[in-house]
Protein backbone atom coordinates (compact mmCIF):
# COMPACT_ATOMS: atom_id res chain seq x y z
CA UNK A 1 0.00 0.00 0.00
CA UNK A 2 1.31 3.23 -0.83
CA UNK A 3 2.30 5.68 2.06
CA UNK A 4 0.48 8.66 1.82
CA UNK A 5 2.55 12.05 1.41
CA UNK A 6 1.39 14.76 3.76
CA UNK A 7 1.57 18.72 2.89
CA UNK A 8 3.80 20.29 4.14
CA UNK A 9 4.12 23.91 5.63
CA UNK A 10 7.57 24.84 6.30
CA UNK A 11 8.34 27.62 8.50
CA UNK A 12 11.61 29.71 8.01
CA UNK A 13 11.77 31.32 11.25
CA UNK A 14 14.43 33.88 11.70
CA UNK A 15 17.64 33.05 13.45
CA UNK A 16 16.23 29.79 14.48
CA UNK A 17 15.71 26.22 13.15
CA UNK A 18 13.26 25.52 9.83
CA UNK A 19 10.01 23.90 11.62
CA UNK A 20 7.58 21.44 9.44
CA UNK A 21 3.82 22.01 10.23
CA UNK A 22 2.49 18.91 8.19
CA UNK A 23 -1.49 18.88 7.85
CA UNK A 24 -3.55 16.72 9.41
CA UNK A 25 -5.59 16.07 6.45
CA UNK A 26 -4.45 17.10 2.98
CA UNK A 27 -6.72 19.70 0.88
CA UNK A 28 -9.17 18.03 -1.18
CA UNK A 29 -7.90 20.86 -3.92
CA UNK A 30 -6.26 24.39 -3.71
CA UNK A 31 -6.13 27.00 -6.18
CA UNK A 32 -3.27 29.17 -7.47
CA UNK A 33 -3.73 32.86 -8.99
CA UNK A 34 -1.21 34.26 -11.28
CA UNK A 35 -1.53 37.50 -13.44
CA UNK A 36 0.32 39.43 -15.51
CA UNK A 37 -0.07 43.50 -15.52
CA UNK A 38 -0.60 44.74 -18.75
CA UNK A 39 -1.06 48.56 -20.58
CA UNK A 40 -3.09 49.16 -23.57
CA UNK A 41 -1.25 51.52 -26.28
CA UNK A 42 -3.71 53.68 -28.31
CA UNK A 43 -2.86 53.85 -31.42
CA UNK A 44 -5.26 55.92 -34.15
CA UNK A 45 -6.57 53.91 -37.03
CA UNK A 46 -6.47 50.62 -35.69
CA UNK A 47 -9.29 47.91 -34.73
CA UNK A 48 -8.26 47.59 -31.01
CA UNK A 49 -5.04 48.84 -28.64
CA UNK A 50 -1.35 46.69 -28.49
CA UNK A 51 -1.21 45.21 -25.82
CA UNK A 52 2.67 45.68 -23.45
CA UNK A 53 3.22 43.72 -20.94
CA UNK A 54 4.19 45.73 -17.39
CA UNK A 55 5.47 43.61 -15.02
CA UNK A 56 3.84 40.02 -13.46
CA UNK A 57 1.48 40.19 -10.69
CA UNK A 58 2.12 38.14 -7.21
CA UNK A 59 1.17 34.70 -7.04
CA UNK A 60 -1.80 33.28 -4.74
CA UNK A 61 -2.15 29.98 -3.68
CA UNK A 62 -5.74 29.27 -1.83
CA UNK A 63 -6.68 26.24 0.35
CA UNK A 64 -8.57 24.91 2.79
CA UNK A 65 -7.16 22.85 5.46
CA UNK A 66 -9.47 20.56 7.82
CA UNK A 67 -8.79 19.76 11.76
CA UNK A 68 -10.50 17.31 13.96
CA UNK A 69 -10.11 16.44 17.93
CA UNK A 70 -12.83 14.14 18.41
CA UNK A 71 -10.67 11.24 18.15
CA UNK A 72 -9.05 12.12 21.88
CA UNK A 73 -12.57 12.16 23.37
CA UNK A 74 -15.34 14.43 23.14
CA UNK A 75 -16.31 14.84 26.85
CA UNK A 76 -14.73 17.13 29.67
CA UNK A 77 -10.95 15.75 29.07
CA UNK A 78 -11.16 16.80 25.26
CA UNK A 79 -8.54 18.18 23.47
CA UNK A 80 -8.79 21.80 21.45
CA UNK A 81 -8.48 21.41 18.15
CA UNK A 82 -6.57 24.89 18.60
CA UNK A 83 -3.64 23.03 19.53
CA UNK A 84 -3.45 22.16 15.70
CA UNK A 85 -4.80 25.54 14.26
CA UNK A 86 -2.98 27.94 16.24
CA UNK A 87 0.38 26.38 14.44
CA UNK A 88 -1.10 27.72 11.05
CA UNK A 89 -2.39 31.25 12.49
CA UNK A 90 0.35 32.02 14.28
CA UNK A 91 2.35 32.13 10.75
CA UNK A 92 0.57 35.55 10.72
CA UNK A 93 2.78 36.65 13.69
CA UNK A 94 5.38 39.32 13.81
CA UNK A 95 8.63 37.50 14.75
CA UNK A 96 10.06 40.52 17.03
CA UNK A 97 13.25 40.06 15.44
CA UNK A 98 12.08 40.11 11.57
CA UNK A 99 9.72 42.57 12.07
CA UNK A 100 7.28 40.83 9.54
CA UNK A 101 5.78 37.27 9.94
CA UNK A 102 7.78 34.28 8.70
CA UNK A 103 8.65 33.16 4.98
CA UNK A 104 6.85 30.11 4.28
CA UNK A 105 7.42 27.35 2.03
CA UNK A 106 3.96 25.19 0.70
CA UNK A 107 5.23 21.43 0.20
CA UNK A 108 3.43 18.38 -1.22
CA UNK A 109 5.80 16.70 -3.78
CA UNK A 110 8.23 17.49 -6.88
CA UNK A 111 5.37 17.51 -9.15
CA UNK A 112 4.43 20.77 -8.00
CA UNK A 113 2.58 22.99 -10.68
CA UNK A 114 5.39 24.64 -12.55
CA UNK A 115 7.51 22.30 -12.10
CA UNK A 116 7.33 20.92 -16.09
CA UNK A 117 8.05 24.72 -17.00
CA UNK A 118 9.89 24.80 -20.00
CA UNK A 119 9.95 20.94 -20.57
CA UNK A 120 10.30 19.60 -24.24
CA UNK A 121 7.92 17.21 -24.74
CA UNK A 122 10.95 14.36 -24.72
CA UNK A 123 10.76 15.16 -21.28
CA UNK A 124 7.35 15.14 -20.11
CA UNK A 125 6.18 11.40 -22.71
CA UNK A 126 2.05 11.05 -21.95
CA UNK A 127 1.14 7.48 -22.88
CA UNK A 128 -1.62 6.58 -25.15
CA UNK A 129 -3.57 9.45 -27.52
CA UNK A 130 -2.52 12.39 -25.98
CA UNK A 131 1.20 11.53 -27.12
CA UNK A 132 0.21 11.33 -30.25
CA UNK A 133 -1.28 14.87 -30.44
CA UNK A 134 1.60 16.25 -28.25
CA UNK A 135 3.86 14.59 -30.88
CA UNK A 136 1.98 16.21 -33.98
CA UNK A 137 1.86 19.67 -32.23
CA UNK A 138 5.46 19.43 -31.73
CA UNK A 139 6.38 18.46 -35.18
CA UNK A 140 3.94 21.62 -36.25
CA UNK A 141 5.89 23.71 -34.34
CA UNK A 142 9.02 22.86 -35.47
CA UNK A 143 8.53 22.77 -39.04
CA UNK A 144 6.65 26.37 -38.77
CA UNK A 145 10.27 27.39 -36.89
CA UNK A 146 12.26 25.71 -39.39
CA UNK A 147 10.39 27.47 -42.17
CA UNK A 148 10.44 31.50 -40.78
CA UNK A 149 13.97 30.80 -39.53
CA UNK A 150 15.12 29.75 -43.27
CA UNK A 151 13.85 32.62 -43.91
CA UNK A 152 15.71 34.60 -41.75
CA UNK A 153 13.09 35.63 -38.99
CA UNK A 154 13.62 35.83 -35.39
CA UNK A 155 10.52 34.81 -34.53
CA UNK A 156 10.89 31.76 -36.65
CA UNK A 157 14.29 30.77 -34.25
CA UNK A 158 12.05 31.70 -31.15
CA UNK A 159 9.32 29.84 -32.36
CA UNK A 160 12.13 26.87 -32.93
CA UNK A 161 13.35 26.71 -29.26
CA UNK A 162 9.81 27.28 -27.84
CA UNK A 163 9.81 27.47 -23.86
CA UNK A 164 13.14 25.87 -22.63
CA UNK A 165 14.93 29.05 -22.20
CA UNK A 166 12.48 29.21 -19.28
CA UNK A 167 13.43 26.13 -17.38
CA UNK A 168 15.10 27.89 -14.76
CA UNK A 169 11.74 29.16 -13.67
CA UNK A 170 10.79 25.61 -12.77
CA UNK A 171 9.88 25.35 -9.34
CA UNK A 172 8.90 22.58 -7.03
CA UNK A 173 7.25 23.93 -4.24
CA UNK A 174 6.21 27.60 -3.13
CA UNK A 175 7.47 30.11 -1.15
CA UNK A 176 5.57 32.51 -0.06
CA UNK A 177 3.85 34.25 3.03
CA UNK A 178 0.62 33.97 4.74
CA UNK A 179 -2.01 36.24 3.55
CA UNK A 180 -4.95 35.79 5.65
CA UNK A 181 -6.24 32.93 7.66
CA UNK A 182 -10.25 32.46 8.07
CA UNK A 183 -11.06 30.08 10.84
CA UNK A 184 -14.37 28.49 11.17
CA UNK A 185 -15.11 26.06 14.21
CA UNK A 186 -18.00 23.39 13.57
CA UNK A 187 -17.72 21.34 16.96
CA UNK A 188 -17.56 21.72 20.47
CA UNK A 189 -17.33 19.89 23.45
CA UNK A 190 -20.49 20.15 26.24
CA UNK A 191 -18.05 22.90 28.04
CA UNK A 192 -17.27 24.88 24.85
CA UNK A 193 -13.97 23.54 23.82
CA UNK A 194 -13.81 23.88 20.38
CA UNK A 195 -12.85 19.91 18.29
CA UNK A 196 -13.42 20.76 14.86
CA UNK A 197 -12.06 23.41 12.37
CA UNK A 198 -11.84 24.13 8.78
CA UNK A 199 -9.21 27.06 8.05
CA UNK A 200 -9.19 28.56 4.51
CA UNK A 201 -5.80 30.14 4.02
CA UNK A 202 -4.27 32.03 1.74
CA UNK A 203 -0.62 32.37 0.54
CA UNK A 204 0.87 34.96 -1.41
CA UNK A 205 4.14 34.34 -3.57
CA UNK A 206 7.24 35.59 -2.11
CA UNK A 207 10.42 36.25 -3.82
CA UNK A 208 13.53 38.33 -3.14
CA UNK A 209 15.26 40.71 -6.04
CA UNK A 210 17.90 38.36 -6.12
CA UNK A 211 15.75 35.50 -6.87
CA UNK A 212 13.75 37.10 -9.55
CA UNK A 213 17.07 38.41 -11.26
CA UNK A 214 18.82 34.79 -10.85
CA UNK A 215 15.42 33.21 -12.19
CA UNK A 216 14.97 35.41 -15.08
CA UNK A 217 18.22 35.07 -16.98
CA UNK A 218 17.23 37.91 -18.63
CA UNK A 219 19.66 38.90 -21.46
CA UNK A 220 18.68 41.32 -23.98
CA UNK A 221 21.86 43.44 -24.58
CA UNK A 222 19.54 46.46 -25.88
CA UNK A 223 18.19 46.97 -22.76
CA UNK A 224 19.46 48.09 -19.26
CA UNK A 225 19.35 45.09 -16.59
CA UNK A 226 20.54 44.50 -12.62
CA UNK A 227 22.94 41.92 -11.95
CA UNK A 228 23.88 40.19 -8.35
CA UNK A 229 27.59 39.88 -8.08
CA UNK A 230 28.36 36.81 -6.98
CA UNK A 231 31.99 35.82 -5.31
CA UNK A 232 34.38 35.60 -7.60
CA UNK A 233 32.51 36.32 -10.26
CA UNK A 234 33.92 38.73 -13.19
CA UNK A 235 33.21 41.42 -15.21
CA UNK A 236 33.71 39.57 -18.49
CA UNK A 237 31.29 37.07 -16.81
CA UNK A 238 28.80 39.40 -16.25
CA UNK A 239 29.28 40.68 -20.11
CA UNK A 240 29.18 37.24 -21.57
CA UNK A 241 25.72 36.31 -19.67
CA UNK A 242 24.15 39.73 -20.62
CA UNK A 243 26.29 40.11 -24.28
CA UNK A 244 27.33 37.15 -25.05
CA UNK A 245 30.56 38.54 -25.17
CA UNK A 246 33.08 38.58 -22.46
CA UNK A 247 35.12 41.61 -24.85
CA UNK A 248 32.37 43.84 -23.37
CA UNK A 249 33.16 43.98 -20.02
CA UNK A 250 34.19 47.41 -20.13
CA UNK A 251 30.85 48.57 -20.87
CA UNK A 252 29.61 47.48 -17.36
CA UNK A 253 32.24 48.79 -15.78
CA UNK A 254 31.77 52.33 -17.11
CA UNK A 255 28.45 51.86 -16.24
CA UNK A 256 29.07 51.52 -12.86
CA UNK A 257 32.06 53.73 -12.59
CA UNK A 258 34.54 50.48 -11.75
CA UNK A 259 38.37 51.50 -12.04
CA UNK A 260 39.81 48.14 -11.03
CA UNK A 261 37.71 44.79 -12.23
CA UNK A 262 39.82 43.03 -10.13
CA UNK A 263 38.23 44.56 -7.10
CA UNK A 264 34.81 43.62 -7.13
CA UNK A 265 32.64 43.40 -3.87
CA UNK A 266 30.03 41.09 -3.91
CA UNK A 267 26.71 41.08 -3.36
CA UNK A 268 26.49 44.41 -4.65
CA UNK A 269 24.49 44.99 -7.86
CA UNK A 270 25.60 45.92 -11.32
CA UNK A 271 23.85 47.97 -13.50
CA UNK A 272 24.11 46.42 -17.21
CA UNK A 273 23.75 49.30 -19.88
CA UNK A 274 22.77 48.70 -23.28
CA UNK A 275 25.03 48.11 -25.90
CA UNK A 276 24.99 51.14 -28.55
Amino acid sequence: MTQLRKAVLRVEWHNQPEENIPVQYNPTEFTLDKQAKLAEVSIPGLDSPLQQFVRGETEKLTMELFFDSTGQGMDANAVSVTAQTDRVYQLLKIEPTRHAPPILVFLWNDQFPGSAIGAQASDTPAPGPLAAITAAATAATSAIGAALGASGSAAGTALAQGGSGLARQRRNSFRCVLESVKQKFTLFSPEGVPLRATLTVSLREYKTLEDQIQQLGLSSPDRTHVHALRARETLAAVAHRYYENAAEWRAVAEGNGIDDPRRLVPGVFLQVPPLA
